[in-house]
């Protein structure tokens, strides 16, 4: 889940010098061929601009996707300006280098965005790159998870996967499936994806399937070894949820999610010393032993053609308002050893 490159003559990855050109080193073409003339922030080099065809001011929407395609160099660049915007965000959480934001998308008031950001003071971002990459490690230090798997690679930079998570508890768990694709920016790193739906996985009867319309990270490095990571989410649901759960996702689960993050990173350099320590298929993908699949086989997952289950009037649990359970995990970490 990552831009990975072919390696250099040093072992090293190269790092993949767009989208576009990633998605070239696989039989899927990009979406737009102009847009591999662009040079991108990996190579250091700025972004090339066409007068004839202007870069749009603000983040591309992406509601009215109507094909499966593999993200190219503009929907980077949207997804960064969205991570980094600041008009229409209302603040609701700032503590100890963490902060929240949240947006209601006006067209449909069950949609909502959610933004955080937290700085790492000890922690590279190159560090928390192979962190969010790292499934069997996430198995260790998300104990929101279910289950997570890769089903497939697209392009070098862009893969199909499956996550289940635990929702506060009465509500019924949901679970996902979704493209992901991810580009190296000289020192910065953004991983994205949005829901699609695979024949091999349709919706389960014991849980609700979720869509994502467009969630990812954009790290950003400050230092040798400090970084800023900020997580956008747009998800639907798929149900009307109970003002509690909007609140209490804002106020106490992003800000912990965040911070249990944080200590996963510390502990990663130590934990994948023990754990196949050159195998990250993300830098090399070579490793990769994910089955290709062709974008035909996909579709995109549209919200109003799954079930909407209403839980609007469902009350939050004893033992959820306790901070005892409900998805939120335990701050014992004595798995990432």
């Amino acid at each position: 889940m990552d831009t990975r490159g072919r390696l250099n003559k040093d072992n090293s990855p190269w790092k993949v010098a767009s989208a576009s050109a990633a998605a070239s080193t696989l039989s899927e073409p990009p979406r737009r061929t102009q847009e591999s003339r662009t040079r991108t922030r990996a190579l250091g080099l700025p972004m090339e601009q066409s007068a004839a065809s202007p870069e749009p001011p603000g983040p591309r929407p992406v509601l009215g996707r109507d094909s499966v395609q593999v993200p190219d160099d503009q929907d980077f660049r949207s997804f960064r300006s969205e991570c980094e915007a600041e008009a229409g965000w209302n603040l609701t959480y700032s503590k100890a280098g963490v902060s929240v934001w949240v947006q209601a998308v006006e067209m449909d008031r069950t949609l909502h965005k959610i933004k955080c950001r937290m700085e790492c003071r000890d922690v590279p971002a190159e560090t928390l790159y192979d962190v969010l990459h790292d499934i069997e490690y996430r198995k260790k230090w998300d104990s929101n998870v279910i289950e997570t798997f890769d089903i497939a690679r697209l392009t070098v930079n862009a893969d199909v996967g499956y996550y289940s998570w635990r929702c506060p508890k009465p509500l019924k768990n949901r679970d996902v499936i979704t493209l992901r694709s991810w580009l190296p920016m000289g020192t910065d790193y953004i991983i994205m994806n949005y829901s699609v739906k695979h024949p091999k996985y349709p919706p389960r009867k014991d849980l609700v399937r979720a869509v994502s319309i467009q969630t990812g990270y954009l790290i950003q490095s400050t230092g040798p070894k400090s970084c800023v990571i900020t997580y956008l989410a747009q998800v639907d649901p798929k149900g009307s949820l109970p003002k509690w759960v909007v609140n209490k996702s804002s106020q106490f689960l992003a800000p912990k999610a965040m911070k249990k993050m944080y200590k996963a990173c510390v502990k990663y350099p130590e934990w994948k010393q023990k754990h196949q320590p050159h195998f990250k298929p993300w830098l090399h993908p070579e490793q990769s032993s994910l089955p290709s699949l062709a974008l035909s086989e996909l579709s995109v997952q549209h919200a109003d053609s799954l079930e909407n289950i209403d839980e609007s009037s469902v009350a939050e649990s004893r033992e959820d308002r306790t901070g005892s359970a409900g998805g939120e995990g335990s701050d014992d970490d004595t798995s990432l050893t």
